[in-house]
């Protein structure tokens, strides 16, 4: 073949494996550009800010059902950890959005949280926003749910617990009237009735605690607590009483554990379980407090030295009004309401309280918490600047 030929021939080959070339590295820019904007999507100019100022619960997933964006309402009722949504059901409604491309509203009862039995009634709307993304808002009602059985539980309660310390009034009254020519007799009445009138404040100011809980949301506010921090001020709420009878409050444990939920419930939740560890501990006796952090689940512990707990009474100890020992819960004025405050306050935090106790071996009262994730909260949504 003539030279001339085999030059152009080459050119030509050149030519064309130049183009390929030049084709392929076009497309693999072209597919790099499309998983780059996959990766990196960029929410709707305003939804971010929209999100932080909800105070209902907002949600906004990607095509991936990654939340790339959750409002504060959204992490105080455990519908999100870790960038993800926690229930299968509301997971199973916006996959149905996404395939049908309808917007749903739907009235589901979901579990609070990871463990424990307290479940929240949502109104959750699912919709399409934009092309890509998908908005979930749920609108919490488990209060509407809840109030006629807390009117029902409330007025069955106090007309059973009332009456008792009501008729004591009456009948010390009449023993005063009786009595009123004998200073010594009038003054121990009037100590008894002094003492009655103090256990039904005492009943009265724990049926109203009970009933908020059981009544309201308590976590409209909520926010990042340091456990250490509430275990800190319930334990300087029961020093004085501890040390009048030589008991040695003694704390320890994970300080750096944090949960999503509201301060003062939580110092009420453990201020109430120390508060009854001294009640049923002997006098020279030490309560323990400690915390750790296990699987993205922070446990309360408190533990006394007391009589324990009858094994068939284990089950009961958080109802309303139970005493274990009712000669005792007398004497040290209690009301049987506060295991029963405990372990509301504890599920409107979406978690848990268990008990372990023997007889004659003390007693350990549990509190399990989901840990916090400040992932959700305060990763930026993608696309935004920081």
């Amino acid at each position: 073949m003539d030279s001339t030929w085999l030059v152009l021939l080459s050119l030509a080959l050149g030519l064309v494996v130049g183009a390929g070339f030049v084709a392929i590295l076009h497309v693999a820019a072209r597919r790099g550009a499309r998983a780059a904007e996959v990766a990196s999507p960029a929410v709707p100019d305003g939804v971010d800010q929209v999100i932080d100022a909800l105070e209902s619960a907002g949600v906004v997933l990607d095509p991936s059902n990654n939340v790339i964006k959750a409002s504060p309402g959204a992490l105080s009722i455990g519908l999100v950890w870790n960038q993800a949504l926690v229930h299968p059901r509301l997971v199973e409604l916006v996959d149905r959005v996404r395939r049908t491309g309808e917007p749903i509203t739907e009235e589901c009862e979901l579990a609070r949280g990871p463990f424990g039995d307290a479940n929240i009634h949502l109104s959750v709307r699912v919709a399409r926003l934009g092309a890509r993304y998908i908005l979930l808002l749920a609108e919490d009602r488990t209060e509407s749910f809840r109030l006629e059985n807390v009117r029902r539980d409330f007025v069955a309660n106090i007309s059973h617990e009332l009456k008792t310390p009501i008729g004591a009034v009456g009948l010390l009254a009449e023993a005063l009237d009786s009595a009123s020519d004998d200073p010594e007799q009038v003054r121990r009445f009037a100590h008894r009735l002094s003492e009655e009138s103090q256990r039904l404040a005492r009943i009265t100011q724990d049926i109203i605690e009970l009933s908020r809980l059981q009544a309201a949301d308590a976590l409209t506010g909520a926010e990042v607590v340091s456990v250490t921090q509430a275990i800190s001020s319930a334990v300087d709420q029961n020093r004085v009483a501890a040390e009048a009878r030589g008991i040695e409050l003694a704390m320890r444990g994970d300080k750096k554990a944090e949960v999503f939920g509201d301060e003062t419930l939580l110092v009420v939740a453990v201020h109430n379980l120390i508060s009854n560890a001294i009640q049923y501990s002997p006098s020279g006796s030490r309560v323990g407090i400690g915390v750790r952090t296990i699987d993205g689940v922070v446990e309360i512990a408190v533990t006394d030295q007391g009589e324990g707990i009858p094994e068939e009474d284990l089950d009961r100890v958080f109802e309303r009004f139970f005493r274990v020992d009712q000669a005792r819960s007398r004497h040290t004025g209690g009301t049987g309401l506060g295991l029963a405050i405990v372990k509301h306050a504890v599920q409107n935090h979406g978690g848990d309280i268990r008990v372990w106790s023997q007889p004659g071996r003390g007693s350990t009262f549990t509190i399990r918490l989901p840990e916090a994730s400040h992932d959700a909260a305060a990763r930026p949504a993608i696309g935004e600047t920081t």
